[in-house]
This record gives C-alpha cells, sequence and structure tokens, in this order.
C-alpha cells in the first residue's frame, strides 16, 4: 500500500469533530494526492447502522463484550469497503478514531481489558495500524462540561457514562500515548480552538513532507 493512514482520537469533549470539519479542507489544499475523510464507527452504510445500534441511549442493556464486538464488526466492514482501497490507489484517509478507541473506551473504560481488545481487533484489522495518530488530550472534567454545554440535544449512550468511566478512558490514551510516541502525536486539546487547529496541521504536514506542500 501506497497511501497514509491518518487518524485523530481523543477523549469525549477533547473538540475532534470541530477540529476535523476545519482540518481536512486546510489539508486537502496541500495535499499532493487525492485525500478522503472518514469516521468510525460509520463511513459506509453498514458501518454507520451498527454505529446507531451502539451510540443509542436506548440500549443501554447492551453487554460490554456485545459493545466491542459491534465496534469491531463496524471497522472490518469500514476497512473493505473504503479504508483499504484508498491506500491501495495511494490515497491519504483521515480517519475519526480507529483501534485506539477501542482499546481505551472498551479495554479500559469498560475494564474489558486492554490486550483482549487488542486482540479482538487484530482479527478484524488484519493487523492494520495507522501510519500517524493526532490525539486530541484534555482532562475528564473538562471534557464533560464541553459535552454539557455544547452538545446536550446530541448526547450519546458514551458521553452518557460518569466521570470515573471518562478518567479511565483519557489514562488508557495517555498510556498508548507513552507507549507509541513515533506514532501517536499529543495536542493539549485544552487550547484555543485555533492553537489546536494550527498544531494539528503542522503536526501532520511536517512529518509527511512527501505528501503535502509546506
Amino acid at each position: 500500500m501506497n497511501g497514509l493512514f491518518i487518524t485523530i482520537e481523543g477523549p469525549d469533549g477533547a473538540g475532534k469533530t470541530s477540529i476535523l470539519k476545519e482540518l481536512f479542507p486546510l489539508l486537502k489544499k496541500v495535499a499532493k494526492t487525492e485525500m478522503i475523510q472518514t469516521r468510525e464507527p460509520g463511513g459506509i452504510p453498514i458501518a454507520e447502522e451498527i454505529r446507531q445500534v451502539i451510540l443509542d441511549p436506548k440500549n443501554e442493556r447492551m453487554d460490554e463484550r456485545t459493545e466491542a464486538l459491534l465496534y469491531a464488526a463496524a471497522r472490518r466492514q469500514h476497512l473493505v469497503e473504503k479504508i483499504l482501497p484508498a491506500l491501495k490507489e495511494g490515497s491519504i484517509v483521515l480517519c475519526d478514531r480507529f483501534v485506539d478507541s477501542s482499546l481505551a473506551y472498551q479495554g479500559a473504560g469498560r475494564r474489558i481489558g486492554m490486550r483482549e481488545i487488542a486482540r479482538l481487533n487484530e482479527f478484524a484489522t488484519e493487523g492494520l495500524t495507522p501510519d500517524f495518530t493526532l490525539y486530541l488530550d484534555v482532562d475528564s472534567d473538562t471534557g464533560l462540561h464541553r459535552i454539557q454545554k455544547n452538545r446536550q440535544n446530541q448526547i450519546d449512550r458514551l458521553d452518557s457514562e460518569g466521570l470515573e468511566f471518562h478518567q479511565r478512558v483519557r489514562h488508557a490514551y495517555l498510556k498508548l500515548a507513552e507507549e507509541y510516541p513515533e506514532r501517536i502525536h499529543k495536542i493539549d486539546a485544552r487550547l484555543s480552538f485555533e492553537e489546536v487547529l494550527q498544531a494539528s496541521y503542522y503536526a501532520i504536514i511536517e512529518k509527511y513532507p512527501q505528501f503535502f506542500e509546506n
């Protein structure tokens, strides 16, 4: 595969979606090859349907392992339908969340175990790992405050979990960033929107001059 696979991660309230909305067009302008944006769970019809099931607040009885399996199933379909074909064509893929999210949310947040979730996703992805990951870091108190303030009508099943759940998620992300410093680039998401956007943009184009004009 000759393409470039970039993911963006972060705990709830880190501002990923808002940053991506502005970051993608900026990167696309300077990309030397085709560039696509996608998300997980979702990105293609089957995975979007699974997303609705996972995040629907009505599904409060969902078992933790069922949740993990649904994420892995959505990821597999998304991978074979969208991500792998784009990478094989030499495109740049910018994806909102990937396996790191499952390690943090189901592995640590749900206490299933990061090793167990890693094994499940190894099967789903056949070992595909992003080339580069932007991790937008925010403390759980700030993140939850942002959700309550800005997303009152869009609070999903995971958003509504308590503070301890979100703290476990964040600590798992920090552990991953420590373990994979070459792949995961941490950005302080408590900074202003413009500062986070600029830091995200330059982190990518400076690391991959073969893919982006600088």
